[in-house]
């Protein structure tokens, strides 16, 4: 269905442009969108014409995070966990068992709040690697679905 709808748009896009495509109605604009010989779609697949306009499903995906504003989060996150033996410890590279004085059961908690607060699940295996702030950066940066 999503290849259905990308080939439509892209075979629509191709053939009409705002500035030649005539007012054409009903069967008139359906000839037309499936006369094109670069490509050629059955009857079922032309979709419905009013006016200049198509209508046709689109889908996109979101952008991504920044590492900068996942820093900030996951500071913020770590300097409302009351186990920081420090607050003033926490950087892009702090250890939570070494500097910050997690041991693993907080660890645990943290990476926990970390799926929280970025919307996502981190798998057990993914999970038991990550011991600092900058491997919780690197994980969550590189999770499209992390918000």
């Amino acid at each position: 269905m999503f290849r259905t709808a990308i080939l439509r748009s892209a075979a629509v896009a191709s053939r009409t442009t705002v500035r030649s495509v005539p007012k054409l109605s009903g069967a008139a604009a359906a000839a037309r969108l499936t006369a094109s010989p670069a490509m050629r779609m059955p009857k079922s697949f032309v979709p419905k014409v009013a006016g200049n306009w198509v209508a046709v499903r689109g889908y996109a995906s979101a952008g991504g995070l920044d590492r900068t504003e996942v820093y900030e989060r996951i500071k913020q996150l770590l300097q409302g966990f009351d186990k920081v033996n420090d607050p003033s410890n926490i950087n892009e590279k702090a250890h939570f068992a070494n500097d910050l004085g997690l041991d693993s059961l907080d660890t645990v908690e943290v990476v926990m709040a970390i799926e929280e607060e970025f919307s996502i699940e981190i798998p057990d295996k993914d999970a038991d690697q990550i011991h600092s702030v900058d491997k919780a950066i690197e994980y969550i940066v590189s999770q499209p679905d992390a918000n």
